[in-house]
């Protein structure tokens, strides 16, 4: 039985949340309308459905020169999620993953999880890869990406970012594909990204 729950973020809108092991996450993609983020193909229908797009600084609530500049700390950063809640780290990525798949470790793509973590509606699919069974209330739906502009992927693959770098201009982010069952672990550029946002709730 999934154990659901609600909270508003800093601009009032309520979102659905989901306890998943020891964690409770949004359901929902973040659509705080931070200054500098995005709707896919800056058409408002598009936030409604897969949330807004944010370069990492904006989601950390930071000043933008780290977009090109170390910042270091991915310790339950609030940034722009609702008072209590952080970006995830890497590191609490990797407790959802293993959640979710108990041989799943460390950086690992996660075998499976992506299947039981999309949503069951919202993906597109030219393969005959499962369709999302949504098995713990997560709900992933792929609001693409915006790279230097121009918008790829909606309805096709998901990113979201993570607190934690691991260069300069790198960070850790995960990605679920329509073509693939994994949740990936990937690296994605700082300074040339618009992703999606998943907020986690406060110990």
């Amino acid at each position: 039985m999934k154990n659901y729950g609600f909270v508003t973020d800093d601009g009032g809108q309520t979102y659905k949340t989901v306890v998943i092991g020891t964690q409770t996450w949004m359901a929902e993609n973040l659509n705080y309308n931070a200054s500098g983020s995005k709707c896919y193909n800056n058409n408002e229908a598009n936030c409604k459905i897969y949330g807004r797009l944010y370069d990492w600084a904006t989601a950390m609530n930071i000043d933008a020169k780290y977009l090109y500049e170390k910042w270091n700390d991915d310790v339950k950063h609030k940034g722009i999620c609702p008072t209590g809640w952080h970006i995830p780290s890497n590191a609490d990525w990797n407790v959802l993953m293993k959640f979710v798949n108990p041989i799943c470790s460390g950086n690992s793509n996660c075998a499976g999880a992506g299947t039981k973590l999309k949503a069951t509606n919202g993906w597109n699919s030219y393969s005959s890869i499962p369709k999302g069974t949504d098995e713990f209330g997560f709900s992933a739906l792929p609001g693409g990406y915006s790279l230097k502009g121009s918008f790829n992927y909606v309805g096709y693959r998901g990113y979201w970012w993570s607190a934690s770098e691991y260069f300069s201009n790198l960070v850790d982010s995960r990605c679920m594909y329509d073509i693939v069952e994994v949740a990936e672990y990937c690296g994605s550029r700082k300074e040339d990204y618009l992703q999606s946002v998943r907020c986690l709730k406060d110990d």
